[in-house]
């Protein structure tokens, strides 16, 4: 880790009543990393996606995520243009409530954007006894109120040397037809290894795999492009729309049409 990282890191745990709040128009990428407090981030103008040791969360615009204390994870941001506020909150009473021990997802709300634009104003470290530290910890305590719909998007990742190649070859060629035996034909694998692969390794079959991984790609063009619902659907491989919508639904719990509407609010100017 270079100095900054490593003074970042330290001022986040540097007392363990303290909160630590930071908006920057850009953060770096740390390591692989964790921390005595839970964090809350929020990112507007761009996506990005939360590693942890065996899964990547992606994390589309109008979202937060809870990372909970002492998870080891690392964000990756896919934009330069993106604005991060990231508040890191004691852990103390967080067993009172379920929320704060998982690592979630969730939509913002207009009053939380609100709250959050409101916090713009502090900055580092914040100790109790002040209005700052009062006011960040009743967004912390209504987070579990805020965050009852997570997004149901999970990719798993993997380190392994075989299935690495397959999977940037999946991703690179989203937009045309993935089947097991002509994937594997192009990687010398029978169907039956590379199908043991994604199930020992991923967790899941290497068609549900491509499916996640096209509904992510199909959210981001949602949410950073103009193009219509059909347009996307096709970028993504499907020569459906209603095969497209239907799987939309059962992964994300809305139509296309209606995840997109959070183009639509107000974001952090």
């Amino acid at each position: 880790m270079n100095s900054y990282t490593t003074e970042y890191l330290q001022n986040i745990d540097q007392f363990q009543d303290s909160i630590f709040i930071i908006h920057k128009k850009q953060e770096e990428t740390f390591p692989y990393h964790f921390h005595q407090k839970g964090q809350f981030t929020y990112i507007e103008g761009g996506i990005s996606y939360l590693y942890t040791r065996d899964k990547a969360y992606f994390l589309p615009a109008r979202h937060f995520i809870w990372i909970p204390p002492e998870l080891e994870h690392y964000v990756l941001h896919t934009s330069s243009t993106l604005r991060v506020t990231n508040l890191y909150l004691p852990s103390a009473n967080d067993l009172t409530h379920p929320f704060f021990s998982k690592m979630g997802i969730y939509p913002v709300t207009d009053l939380l954007l609100e709250m959050i634009l409101f916090s713009e104003r502090w900055q580092g470290v914040v100790r109790p006894g002040v209005y700052a530290y009062d006011f960040l910890r009743t967004l912390k305590y209504l987070l579990p109120e805020i965050g009852q719909h997570p997004l149901p998007i999970a990719i798993p990742t993997t380190q392994n040397e075989r299935l690495l190649p397959i999977i940037k070859y999946l991703q690179q060629h989203v937009s045309r037809p993935l089947h097991l035996p002509e994937v594997a034909y192009e990687f010398g694998l029978s169907a039956r290894t590379l199908s043991r692969l994604f199930q020992q390794e991923m967790e899941l079959s290497f068609l549900q795999y491509v499916k996640m991984y096209r509904i992510v790609r199909a959210i981001e063009e949602l949410l950073q492009t103009d193009k219509s619902i059909t347009e996307i659907a096709y970028d993504v491989g499907y020569t459906s729309l209603s095969t497209f919508s239907n799987t939309f639904l059962q992964l994300v719990n809305r139509r296309p049409a209606e995840f997109r509407t959070v183009k639509s609010r107000p974001t952090i100017p």
